[in-house]
């Protein structure tokens, strides 16, 4: 599909991700709407605060550089995809600078957030990084942070993932994804799962939403276990072959082991 195609680049053949348990979209339309609730990690006795002011909410004054550099080398390839857009902080930056965006989640409570911040109905939808409801080559960009393509859970997994941002970008088309390297990382990490290989690790927790009801009881919904793969910036070059990517940078912050990648089709 060419950039000035007229029309929604959305699939209107494909169906919605259907949810059970979505804790995180749960607790960002709670933020959104001012209701109280708390969001956590977990990893066996291990628990993390799941921040969602900080994550989900979070301002462009309070973003590093890196994060704005990023978001401004797609907008000269717009349409952009942002992939597992949740409330859409991101989708607003763009919209603030007429940069045309369409937003994609997993989880149905989250795109009902990011609607409820003002972001245009028909430019969010409900579905899988792996089986995107958009048409093959409708957009011009993919901005896939949150380190969601280590949901592939292994380099063939990823390989899948990003095949599928490849059908769905023009020729010229560049992404931006991110992930955590593990020559960076030790067993602090939360939820942190050695690998004999060099450069990868594994990342395993689950999330968790208590909140009050309105007669005063306590909820918790509880999500899957999430598996993620964490690679070096040299296994996502591995991860690349086979697909029309290639990685022609990465970006860190201070040397940390969370790093970003922008890939452009070969």
């Amino acid at each position: 599909m060419s950039r000035d195609r007229p029309g929604s680049p959305v699939q209107s053949d494909r169906r919605a991700t259907r949810v059970t348990a979505d804790p995180l979209g749960k607790a960002m339309l709670a933020h959104q709407r001012d209701e109280p609730g708390r969001l956590v990690y977990r990893d066996g006795a291990d628990v993390q605060d799941g921040n969602v002011a900080a994550f989900y909410f979070s301002t462009p004054e309070s973003w590093g550089p890196e994060t704005v550099e990023c978001l401004e080398r797609l907008a000269d390839r717009e349409p952009i995809l942002d992939v597992g857009c949740g409330a859409g902080k991101h989708l607003l930056w763009w919209a603030d600078r007429d940069v045309e965006a369409v937003g994609v989640d997993a989880s149905p409570n989250a795109i009902r957030a990011a609607r409820e911040r003002g972001l245009e109905e028909g430019r969010l939808f409900v579905g899988d990084m792996f089986d995107l409801p958009i048409e093959t080559g409708a957009v011009g960009a993919v901005h896939a942070v949150g380190t969601q393509i280590g949901l592939g859970r292994s380099l063939a997994g990823i390989r899948t993932v990003l095949a599928e941002f490849a059908r769905v970008t023009a020729d010229d088309g560049r992404a931006v994804v991110d992930n955590y390297d593990p020559t960076r990382l030790d067993d602090g990490f939360f939820g942190y799962r050695s690998d004999p290989r060099t450069g990868i690790a594994h990342r395993c927790f689950h999330l968790e939403f208590e909140r009050e009801t309105p007669d005063g009881d306590r909820r918790r919904e509880l999500g899957r276990t999430l598996q993620f793969l964490l690679c070096s910036p040299a296994r996502l070059r591995e991860a690349t072959i086979g697909t029309p990517w290639c990685v022609t940078a990465t970006r860190r912050a201070n040397g940390d082991a969370y790093y970003r990648a922008v890939l452009e089709r070969r």
